[in-house]
């Protein structure tokens, strides 16, 4: 019998990482509510988004020296499973101690599942297909904010803060079954090549092609999480988004990327990732300057800031993952991919904790200091540039 085509299993996978990416997403527009339910401030909110990253991060260096032991499939659907039943818990908390407790288990699971996935997506697509690949890869993304946290968000505010995550535990589970019934084996990578271990693993430490490409994916991440995190209480502070209209930016951009998404993959298909991305990186540097720099203003300028912030500086990382994917053979993906969650989650969780550190809030309600973070996200862009440019393909 013919089994899953490739297109299903990769819209499969991104439905995976739709739900991986919204429980990570949805915590940043709780913001407001969650600072004013429990009487926290930026620092202590940081603490609650960067707990999913780092404890991601430190499960994927654990995890790397043995990811490639083993068939991909039953890593994400162990994985899988126990992200369902940690975002389960974060709906249960009912205290800043428990919630942060909830949200490392969530990092710890569906960040794990999630570099496999991404690894799968290595494995099953050629490289001459492999920026269309990851074009509809970062549709979650797009989905997740388009849909996902407005819907979320929606629900939060008519219910409870809670709600969103009961949401998200029972998408989980249905995609666990889905999973389960038509994901194939994927064990290409143990066919041939070195017998995988610490030795292979030690070898691609020294790998200085996959040393560069971790350090653009880090660089990246950092400049992007240095804006991200307090970006929905700067907008609604700062710049003056009415509370209630704030889903509008995430719906106005996710709609617009779940178009440009698979755009700027067939285009870094055709005239190469590292053109496309160094484009998107210009742009994005514009975009955020206006963002952190910017006065008051009306709704209509604020989603077109937030629009082009979605097109642009999420975009890169369509072409920015095609790059990485390209950096190694599929011997060591599994363990490359888990070392680079490791590397990007660190770097989300430093950003986002440096940007409570740096930002205060006024007794007014506004955040101090906020364009610094737009300086430091423009800085981190362009150091990507150049070192973007020093990673191979070797595929």
């Amino acid at each position: 019998m013919k089994g899953p085509s490739e297109r299903f299993l990769l819209l499969l996978l991104a439905a995976v990482q739709f739900t991986h990416i919204m429980d990570f997403m949805i915590m940043m527009p709780l913001g407001t509510q969650l600072m004013r339910l429990w009487g926290i401030g930026p620092s202590e909110f940081s603490h609650l988004v960067s707990a999913y990253t780092v404890v991601s991060g430190l499960a994927g260096l654990a995890i790397a020296p043995f990811v490639d032991r083993y068939d991909r499939r039953r890593l994400v659907l162990l994985f899988y499973a126990g992200f369902a039943v940690a975002t389960l818990s974060c709906a249960l908390s009912h205290s800043v101690g428990a919630l942060l407790l909830a949200r490392g288990l969530c990092g710890l699971f569906g960040g794990v599942a999630g570099t496999a996935v991404m690894s799968i997506v290595g494995d099953i697509v050629p490289p001459a297909r492999r920026g269309a690949a990851m074009g509809i890869m970062m549709t979650s993304f797009s989905a997740a904010a388009a849909l996902g946290v407005p819907f979320g968000l929606y629900l939060a505010q008519r219910f409870q803060w809670e709600t969103p995550f009961f949401l998200l535990a029972g998408m989980a589970s249905v995609n666990w079954i889905l999973l389960w019934r038509f994901l194939p084996a994927v064990r290409g990578h143990l066919d041939s090549g070195p017998p995988p271990g610490f030795g292979r693993f030690l070898r691609l430490l020294q790998n200085r092609n996959a040393a560069w490409a971790l350090g653009f994916m880090a660089t990246l991440v950092f400049g992007h999480f240095s804006l991200i995190p307090l970006l929905a209480p700067h907008l609604v502070n700062d710049l003056g988004m009415p509370d209630q209209r704030l889903f509008l930016v995430y719906l106005v951009g996710g709609v617009l990327t779940v178009f440009t998404g698979p755009l700027l993959g067939r285009m870094s298909d055709r005239v190469g990732p590292g053109r496309v991305y160094a484009g998107l990186v210009i742009v994005a540097c514009a975009v955020s300057l206006g963002i952190a720099l910017a006065p008051r203003l009306p709704v209509w300028a604020i989603l077109t800031l937030g629009g082009s912030y979605f097109v642009f500086g999420s975009g890169r990382f369509v072409p920015a993952q095609t790059i990485q994917s390209l950096a190694v053979t599929r011997h060591d993906r599994g363990a490359f991919m888990s070392l680079s969650g490791c590397v990007r989650d660190l770097a989300a969780g430093l950003a986002s904790s440096l940007g409570g550190w740096m930002v205060t809030k006024s007794v007014d309600g506004r955040l101090e200091h906020f364009e610094r973070l737009g300086w430091l996200a423009v800085g981190a862009a362009l150091l990507t540039l150049w070192i973007g440019r020093r990673v191979r393909s070797v595929e």
